[in-house]
């Protein structure tokens, strides 16, 4: 037996050998982690000879297998981890899932300006150094009636500077109805804390009145603060201050109102059909003194926090160390000035803002794509599927509208020889992955988000490979 065992060993190829033969492997990821991954397989096929005693393969053959099994590990580890997917599940503004799609003039700006240098802090006009945020400054200004306006990578890192530059060791007065819990499970009071100042409670959950502010004003007050309820709405017996009302306080009081807004709206939504959401100019208007707000969301493009208000907070805000840290890159910045561009012409944002596009697509079409993918699904799937146009609601996500949904329509697929989660999982596996939702035991694909049928055709047609 042993000497049967030593025979089949020596069938072994040697490393060297592997490594000639897999010489186009070596060009494409580098010699030590084809050699790494080589040594793995070898010793895979040496552990097998030593417990199953024989081995049919030919040493050519054994050669043709190493290398094989080690370019499919290789190409699969080389894949890039963040992959393009089609959002169906209902969600718009998909936190998960990347949020909101950038606009074509924003992909084709970013595409340009990381070709090589650029102005990025560079005054062209003087030839000395510059300041990044002017590239967006002006636009924000403009759009939203600021005196000034500054940037940073999220709307939490917008909120956590704002309150450490004009709060640090006072005092926040905040309506408990407004003490949110954001995704993953960041809340308002932890990013208080971060931010080195401390949170004053007032009023309940559900009502919060003019005088528990005036009550709570001391000489360690640093400033008052409203919080968009991003993911819950308060009904019912229910009472809230009102940004103008608590700015003539804060006025009286020679304190900064700070407007955490959210999803951060810039236009009427209703013009596009879409439930109201208070904008951030009618914020400035109301008498806040600073407002931040995701370029994420609602907004419709890139992740950025954008703060906003009167030039002597924006420049303490500017000033504060932790804004390096926090600023953002060309790219982002790039695709924020070709976002915010396109609102100076309104009539543009439902053709050219693929969010607000998706947002307010009408029913009657989204009718006809589902449609569609029914007939699609039902030609060439209709052993393994039973699929029925239904009626849905879809959600805006992130935040947004946090209680208004949009009526949308649906591909519902019921699987007959498998559970939905085992179809969605599959779905998942596709070259370009399907994310759908499950609910009363069927796969829902909630068509609003999609723009490209035939792209889905072609990645549903792999289905039956995985």
């Amino acid at each position: 037996m042993q000497s049967d065992i030593a025979v089949h060993l020596k069938k072994l190829p040697a490393i060297d050998t592997l490594l000639r033969h897999c010489a186009p492997l070596t060009e494409r990821y580098g010699r030590e982690i084809v050699l790494s991954e080589l040594q793995v397989k070898l010793q895979a096929v040496r552990q097998q000879i030593l417990e199953e005693g024989v081995t049919a393969a030919t040493r050519e053959h054994l050669l043709e297998q190493i290398c094989e099994q080690t370019s499919c590990q290789l190409e699969q580890a080389f894949q890039p981890s963040l992959r393009s997917v089609f959002n169906l599940t209902g969600i718009i503004l998909h936190t998960n899932l990347g949020r909101a799609p950038y606009p074509q003039v924003a992909i084709d700006a970013m595409i340009s300006i990381s070709s090589g240098a650029c102005n990025l802090e560079y005054n062209l006009a003087t030839g000395k150094r510059g300041r990044r945020d002017d590239h967006v400054e002006k636009w924000i200004c403009a759009l939203t009636g600021a005196q000034a306006a500054t940037t940073v990578n999220n709307n939490a890192a917008a909120v956590l500077l704002t309150l450490n530059t004009l709060a640090r060791k006072k005092e926040v007065i905040v309506s408990r109805g407004e003490l949110i819990e954001i995704g993953g499970s960041f809340r308002m009071p932890a990013i208080m804390k971060k931010a080195g100042c401390k949170l004053r409670e007032v009023g309940t959950t559900n009502r919060t009145h003019l005088k528990d502010y005036q009550s709570a004003v001391n000489k360690r007050t640093a400033a008052m603060m409203k919080v968009h309820t991003s993911n819950y709405e308060i009904n019912g017996f229910s009472s809230e201050v009102t940004a103008t009302e608590l700015s003539s306080l804060a006025q009286k009081a020679n304190l900064p109102l700070i407007d955490d807004m959210g999803s951060g709206n810039l236009i009427d939504l209703t013009a596009l059909g879409l439930p109201g959401e208070r904008t951030a100019a009618q914020a400035l208007s109301e008498g806040v003194d600073v407002i931040t707000f995701s370029g994420d969301k609602l907004l419709g493009g890139p992740q950025c926090g954008i703060i906003a208000g009167k030039k002597s907070i924006i420049e303490q805000i500017d000033r504060n160390p932790m804004k390096r840290a926090l600023r953002l890159d060309k790219l982002t910045l790039t695709a924020l000035e070709s976002v915010l561009k396109l609102y100076t012409t309104p009539t543009r944002l439902r053709n050219e803002v693929p969010a607000l596009r998706m947002l307010s697509r009408p029913l009657e079409e989204l009718q006809d794509t589902a449609s569609a993918l029914q007939a699609f699904l039902t030609t060439h799937f209709n052993s393994e599927l039973t699929c029925t146009v239904d009626a849905c609601q879809s959600q805006i996500g992130s935040g947004a509208l946090p209680t208004k949904t949009l009526p949308s329509v649906a591909v519902a697929l019921a699987p007959k020889h498998q559970s939905p989660d085992t179809l969605a999982a599959r779905l998942r596996q596709l070259p370009q992955p399907v994310i759908g939702r499950i609910s009363h035991n069927k796969l829902y694909l909630d068509v609003r988000a999609l723009e490209d049928s035939q792209g889905l055709y072609n990645t549903l047609g792999a289905l039956g490979q995985h």
